[in-house]
């Protein structure tokens, strides 16, 4: 990989189960609402915290060895994968902002106790196994709830810039993340770095304390009085199958989230393991990985930053599906660049093709949800993505041990072309 006073939600009111539309964002120069930004800037302190962390962790399970890397990384994605999907029922019945509250007072005494654990004895390996398990646990609440923060705290006309601004401090604090972790590490070891991530976490408690959110009313269960005494509500398990069920019945959000899955699964493997494997292939070095890793995150930083200030187009699925376009061109290019400048400029369009597509399908999923299903919204979101991205990886992964990485580099561009040509045919999105 937070409200303001207003009480109109940014969106559509549309009861669970109807067809909601999404509101056109339009490109107003107004200000974003200030409760936003104050809650923006404690969630990209967390993610910086966050990226430093997990590098952190990366680098001690590496003492352990290849396996035991992998362990811990599973650690992380299987919980959060599991339980993502009860974790947006868990928001949307008792509260976005509880939930963050929760999870992140859980994470400020797990860092503390890493960091105190970590300094006694050392890095064994279970010690960072059960780490990560904690970090993908609270990943599953936390996650959906912090998705649908921005829908909360900001206007239908300011959402897509609200979410491009976040966008762009998510690319930044991953950017500098990575280096930040490498030199917390050098000079406190893990115990240093999880003391920091504890501090990040800390500032977001205060962030959150202060930010108020008005959280839509849940219906009462059929057949409930007005004192709330009838058939009890249906459990959470029922409650996450319900967000299911809406959004395979939404138009507009079943394209959506099925276009997510297969930009998710063409473009993410691109940066983290076709682009690396190209180079070792060209014996261009791991300098030339670096660029082209950057490029691509110079490519979303400068459209995510431009959409923030200048706003969305106002057809949001034909920027969707142009994005995808320009991606797909830009991984062609680097498919088949025989030097490492021209590699780097592929990044550079892929990633700003990416940007453009999350910029404009982000809005779409986030205001075409029904109020009382945000956060479930957001969580199959985040399970889509997840499930398209492992099982493409692997796949990907074998295909270059067999053919060489050009060509599954070549297919990621294929299919990330398909799915933007889909976008542009799909009528409800195209008039989204």
């Amino acid at each position: 990989m937070g409200t303001s006073s207003r009480t109109t939600p940014a969106g559509p009111t549309t009861p669970a189960g109807t067809t909601a539309t999404a509101v056109p964002d339009r490109p107003a120069r107004a200000a974003l609402p200030g409760p936003y930004l104050c809650w923006l800037a404690g969630t990209q302190a967390g993610l910086l915290g966050d990226a430093a962390l997990y590098l952190a962790l990366g680098w001690a399970a590496s003492a352990h060895g290849g396996g035991a890397a992998g362990l811990v990384l599973t650690a992380i994605t299987l919980p959060r994968t599991v339980l993502v999907l009860l974790g947006g029922a868990v928001a949307d019945r008792f509260g976005a902002r509880r939930v963050m509250l929760a999870g992140d007072a859980v994470m400020l005494a797990a860092t503390l106790a890493l960091a105190a654990a970590s300094g006694s004895w050392g890095t064994p390996l279970w010690l960072l196994v059960s780490a990560a398990a904690v970090i993908g646990t609270v990943d599953a609440f936390y996650l959906p709830a912090s998705g649908s923060m921005p829908r909360r705290l900001v206007g239908p006309g300011q959402l897509s810039r609200a979410l491009a601004l976040r966008q762009a401090g998510g690319q930044i604090a991953g950017l500098l993340g990575a280096p930040l972790g490498g030199v917390l590490v050098a000079v406190g070891g893990l115990p240093g770095v999880a003391l920091a991530d504890a501090a990040s976490f800390g500032v977001l408690l205060l962030v959150l304390l202060r930010v108020r959110v008005t959280e839509p009313e849940a219906p009462q269960p059929v057949g409930s009085d007005d004192a709330g005494r009838g058939p009890a509500r249906p459990g959470l398990l029922r409650e996450a199958a319900a967000g299911v069920r809406l959004a395979l019945r939404d138009p507009l959000l079943r394209a959506a989230l099925l276009l997510t899955g297969a930009a998710a699964g063409a473009l993410l493997p691109v940066v983290s393991l076709l682009s690396p494997l190209l180079t070792r292939a060209h014996g261009w070095g791991a300098w030339s990985a670096g660029l082209m890793a950057g490029g691509q995150g110079a490519g979303v930083l400068a459209v995510a930053g431009l959409v923030s200030w200048r706003g969305a187009l106002r057809r949001a699925g034909v920027g969707a599906a142009a994005g995808l376009c320009a991606a797909s061109v830009g991984i062609a290019v680097l498919a088949w660049a025989a030097e490492p400048v021209t590699a780097v400029a592929g990044s550079v369009l892929a990633g700003a093709g990416s940007g453009l597509f999350a910029c404009h399908l982000g809005p779409l999923v986030l205001g075409g949800a029904p109020t009382t299903h945000l956060s479930r919204i957001q969580a199959l979101l985040t399970l889509v993505q997840s499930a398209a991205l492992v099982l493409s990886t692997g796949l990907l992964g074998l295909f270059a041990d067999a053919a060489g990485a050009r060509w599954p580099t070549s297919l990621c561009a294929l299919a990330t072309g398909a799915a933007g040509l889909a976008a542009w045919a799909s009528t409800v999105l195209r008039r989204a």
